[in-house]
């Protein structure tokens, strides 16, 4: 095993791809160009920016780093519908490991969404329905979650990933998630964070919005840790606060079958991919 390790390949959702490094949805997942080179630079997949219908950009989109991580108001793709169509049919023709992710207003337009989708190509989805800071969050419940899942599964036989963030009942979340038709589950979304000015006492990025990085890392292990301990077999995408190697495997010993890296990138993009996949291939040749 030690000798073939560049030649192991790993399953998601139903697609096989060379390593469990996979980089997930975001502003720099948002152009088909990035997408590409992500790919060319050792990602095992690459998860695009959230798809929403007649999205609205209702504030100007920013990020903010601090020690532990950044902090972004993001929500969804600049790009409509009608051009991911294109695109997303492009990457089929090229044979590119290409995860969708999607949202929409209400459960019936979702499964509408990832119907169209489907028409193009047959790349899993990832359910991008729990960003606690968009403008059309309220609260995530497992209601909430079992309707845009069954949503999804009633209209479309594509393998799907439901993403999830960190909060009160999980495990009820999780478990919805699963009755609804989820094939595995990605955790996890950012959580609420908010950082002030400390001169003008106003907060910044216009409020609560989306927190990452390397200190959710830790909450997020001990999630997975736990959900695994509560018997879950169901595939888990791993994603919060990797910074290298190391971080993909601790994600894999907590019980993630692949792991998503994006904060990380916002610094010497590609560089710092390639030297997250070489470490973490390193540590599973060593093994």
């Amino acid at each position: 095993m030690k000798n073939q390790v560049f030649e192991q390949t790993y399953d998601v959702l139903g697609m096989k791809i060379k390593n469990p490094i996979i980089v997930g949805s975001g502003l720099l997942s948002d152009q088909d160009k990035y997408i590409r080179q992500f790919i060319v630079h050792g990602a095992g997949a690459v998860v695009t920016k959230t798809i929403y219908p007649n999205s609205e950009k209702l504030h100007t989109e920013k990020t903010y780093s601090i020690s532990t991580g950044m902090l972004n108001n993001t929500t969804y793709s600049k790009k409509t519908v009608e051009h991911w169509l294109t695109i997303l049919s492009e990457f089929k023709r090229e044979q590119l490991p290409v995860i969708v992710s999607v949202h929409a207003e209400s459960p019936g337009e979702l499964g509408s969404l990832a119907a169209r989708i489907s028409e193009v190509t047959d790349a899993p989805l990832e359910l991008g329905i729990s960003c606690l800071h968009a403008d059309d969050f309220i609260e995530d419940t497992p209601e909430r979650v079992f309707n845009y899942a069954k949503a999804v599964k009633e209209r479309v036989d594509t393998s799907f990933s439901v993403k999830l963030a960190l909060g009160d009942n999980l495990y009820g979340r999780v478990q919805a998630a699963i009755e609804g038709g989820a094939h595995s589950i990605t955790l996890s979304d950012t959580i609420s964070g908010i950082v002030f000015d400390g001169v003008s006492g106003e907060a910044l990025l216009n409020g609560v919005c989306g927190y990452s990085g390397p200190g959710i890392k830790p909450l997020v292990l001990a999630a997975i840790y736990n959900l695994r301990k509560r018997g879950l077999t169901i595939p888990i995408l791993g994603s919060g606060g990797v910074q290298d190697g190391n971080d993909v495997h601790e994600y894999m010993l907590a019980g993630a079958n692949t792991v998503q890296v994006y904060t990380a990138l916002h610094r010497h993009m590609y560089k710092t991919l390639r030297r997250i996949v070489l470490e973490h291939a390193q540590i599973t040749m060593s093994k």
